[in-house]
């Protein structure tokens, strides 16, 4: 007996055994009703009781939204950066065009609006089809947006591996897809579903849902796209590879000429219409919407300090992958403190900085006194993970680590002089006037040299007569005399900070540096010589420390400073305002959670020292700024800069009432003292195209720092600093003089000559290896 070959079910096969399964159902009366009839008509009778077992949805329709996009903006609402895996943007129903509802509806399920989730009438249509030797699906809308929220469940638990397509599914799956697709129907109304099949699909060229379908291919929004645009995206959704517009455009222009087709013989559009589309070719424009923070509008490297401040954050989630999910695919939309303006001015200042070719790094980053909130962040080099002449992942303005240990990205260089303002702090804060005359001819600290400090122990030596030492030095040899502590502070004179130093209780230095938040980056050693990763507070464990030899980051010493013009109101440095969901629910913040640190009156004392810095005529910042002194432009501002030995690393640190910055130019690497990368020598250097004999604090760091703050500081307010009390700047009882002492002797004092000090900026450490700093 022969064996038919075309059996009208042939339950060896997919199809077949699903027709069974729907003429078992049909005499059961269980389906028909979801089967035939819109989920809007099934109330009350019967039928309603018949199918209970779809009132509910189902949990996997419940959870594993689809991927969004998310947006970081400044705070002026402009975009910075999108952060996604999936490009989607999903858009209300009524902000999509008419066209494309139409269209897809059109090609994809002409009874969209008239089945109840399963069209039995298409089941049986691909039945005959396939009969006929063809091929058309049977699959509606309803079941397709079903498979798609399917499949975002599975990759939002990473496990997109499971998910299955086409020819994969078993009549289980087909059966189960059928189930949610009714249950999905009684929960919601077609122009949701229509909605939500939209905002989902894939369009190809990794655009997801109508809204980043039409900004790719067309460079519109989705409201705006017209009947030949709708018609070709609608062709695209059936097979997006097949019909890209771009790798495919034949194909494509045939689907859409189809898909004008089905919308004419539905009477969606009119036989002109119809043929108008038809005659008119494929016009794309096409628009990659760019993704990371390295291809961001602006600020790249602000952008990714964002994105690590969320992943570091168990608050957005339990693990990393959590929180990558929430960032990556959550459609958040992060509002953060960027100023575009001050961002501008900032990057201005870092491209007209140095060269690709010249192997070096520069960054500015700025505070806002009394707010934390960081309102530009810019370097020199191109983000690239790929390093190579002017491109780094490093982020120069932020620490390696946080205080938990979770990696940052940043940097941390030695700092220099700009440390003193803190010995200047604590000596202010035990009583002292900033008059006192102290003893700057010291040089010699030998290894019985005994530091006072009260929370530790705190070593460190100068001393020629030792090997691998020397005694201590300043950067010329005309400052070796006494002198007043603000003096000390204005020239930037090493041997008037350890001479105050000397004074004072290491514990109380350290107070005035914990006060102002400053910590070491995150990558040093601890007392046992072990590595510490994770940003710490200073120790100053060596008396070193007074000159710089921390590694700290530009973000940290900006905002060190904006505690001294914040009346001693310390902040944390913040850089996001809000973040909202896809919901417009807004999720948690870290907060500045300012406090009253340090005493507003020696942080008026710190004001009153940094603007001699600038504005004294020997000041060590007096060449930052020779034609645009503070009592010629209207506003208080005051700084210190800072140089490395080699002049390695070099730094101008300031801010005015309203307004904190920190700029730095130096060894891209970080890794402190390295000849490779020393900013003098006996021919001089060239950095962009300008030649130097040498450069510290004062030449390109600081023309930065002049630029910037004086074109933005002025936005931010600048108040003049308050003053002191009379106290602190009064002149005490001065000794007589006594017999000056031999050149490197351990004591002495000589009267101050009544020449004009010149501008000091080095020094050096008290490790006993004698490395300069200023």
């Amino acid at each position: 007996m022969a064996v038919r070959k075309n059996p009208i079910i042939n339950t060896a096969t997919t199809l077949g055994k699903l027709l069974a399964f729907l003429a078992v159902s049909g005499l059961c009366g269980v389906l028909v009703a979801g089967l035939v009839v819109p989920a809007v008509a099934l109330t009350g009778s019967a039928t309603s009781a018949s199918i209970d077992a779809f009132d509910q949805l189902p949990d996997e329709l419940k959870t594993g939204d689809p991927a969004v996009a998310t947006k970081i903006l400044a705070s002026d609402g402009s975009l910075i950066a999108n952060l996604y895996t999936q490009n989607r943007q999903p858009v209300a129903f009524d902000k999509m065009s008419p066209f494309i509802k139409k269209a897809v509806v059109a090609i994809e399920d002409s009874r969209f609006y008239e089945h109840g989730g399963v069209d039995a009438t298409g089941i049986m249509r691909a039945l005959a089809a396939t009969l006929q030797g063809g091929r058309q699906g049977a699959s509606t809308i309803t079941q397709q947006y079903v498979n798609n929220k399917i499949i975002q469940g599975l990759e939002a638990q990473d496990k997109g591996d499971q998910a299955k397509l086409g020819a994969d599914k078993t009549v289980a799956d087909k059966l189960r897809e059928m189930k949610l697709a009714i249950a999905l129907e009684k929960q919601q109304s077609k122009d949701q579903i229509l909605a939500g099949y939209l905002n989902i699909v894939n369009f190809s060229n990794g655009a997801y849902g109508i809204q980043a379908a039409a900004q790719r291919y067309f460079g519109v929004d989705a409201s705006k796209l017209t009947l030949v645009q709708s018609a070709l995206l609608a062709g695209v959704v059936n097979s997006p590879s097949f019909y890209d517009p771009i790798a495919n455009p034949d194909n494509a222009k045939n689907r859409r000429n189809e898909v004008l087709d089905k919308m004419l013989a539905q009477k969606m559009i009119s036989k002109k219409d119809h043929d108008t589309a038809i005659a008119t070719p494929i016009k794309l424009n096409p628009k990659i919407q760019p993704q990371g923070c390295a291809t961001a509008v602006t600020a790249p490297f602000f952008c990714d300090y964002v994105a690590q401040l969320i992943l570091n954050n168990a608050d957005y989630g339990k693990t990393v992958d959590d929180r990558k999910r929430l960032l990556y695919q959550g459609g958040l939309t992060i509002k953060t403190t960027l100023d575009p303006k001050a961002q501008l001015a900032a990057q201005e200042q870092q491209d007209n900085t140095t060269l690709p070719t010249d192997n070096r790094g520069s960054a500015m980053v700025s505070v806002v006194p009394g707010t934390g909130k960081i309102v530009a962040m810019a370097q020199n080099n191109k983000m690239s993970t790929t390093e190579g002449p002017g491109k780094t992942a490093l982020n120069y303005s932020i620490p390696q680590y946080d205080s938990a240990g979770n990696p940052l990205g940043g940097l941390g260089m030695q700092v220099g002089s700009t440390m003193k303002p803190f010995t200047f702090a604590a000596w202010l804060a035990a009583g002292k006037s900033m008059e006192t005359i102290v003893d700057g001819s010291k040089r010699r600290y030998g290894l019985g040299t005994t530091w006072t400090n009260t929370c530790g122990t705190t070593t460190g030596y100068f001393d020629s007569t030792l090997e691998g030492s020397e005694d201590l030095q300043n950067d010329d040899a005309t400052h070796y005399y006494p002198m007043s502590v603000l003096n000390g502070l204005i020239n930037s004179i090493n041997t008037v900070t350890f001479a105050s130093a000397s004074q004072l209780d290491f514990c109380k230095i350290k107070q005035i540096a914990d006060e102002a938040g400053l910590k070491d980056v995150g990558n040093s050693l601890d007392a046992n010589k072990k590595s510490v990763k994770k940003a710490t507070p200073l120790t100053f464990s060596n008396a070193s420390s007074l000159l710089g030899t921390d590694s700290i980051d530009p973000i940290t010493m900006a905002n060190a400073f904006a505690t001294f013009a914040a009346k001693g109101v310390y902040c944390n440095p913040v850089a996001i305002e809000a973040i909202t969901d896809t919901q417009g629910k807004s999720l948690s913040v870290p907060t500045a959670d300012c406090k009253q640190s340090m005493d507003p009156e020696v942080a008026a004392g710190v004001l009153f020292g940094l603007k001699n810095v600038l504005s004294a005529k020997y000041g060590s910042g007096s060449l930052i700024t020779p034609d645009r002194r503070p009592s010629d432009i209207g506003f208080d501002i005051g700084a210190k800069t800072g140089t490395t030995n080699g002049n390695v690393d070099t730094w101008v640190v300031g801010t005015t009432t309203g307004l904190a910055t920190a700029s730095w130019f130096g060894n891209p690497k970080g890794t402190g003292e390295d000849p490779a990368y020393y900013n003098q020598g006996p021919n001089g250097i060239t950095i962009n195209n300008k030649h130097y004999n040498s450069i510290d604090g004062s030449d390109i760091a600081g023309t930065a720092f002049s630029n910037f703050m004086y074109a933005v500081a002025p936005s931010y307010g600048h108040d003049n600093f308050p003053q002191p009390p009379s106290s602190m700047i009064a002149t005490p009882y001065v000794a007589p003089p006594v017999t000056p002492a031999k050149p490197g002797a351990t004591n002495g004092a000589t009267t101050q000559p009544s020449a004009p000090a010149t501008t000091g900026t080095g020094n050096n450490n008290g490790n006993g290896n004698g490395k300069k700093k200023s």
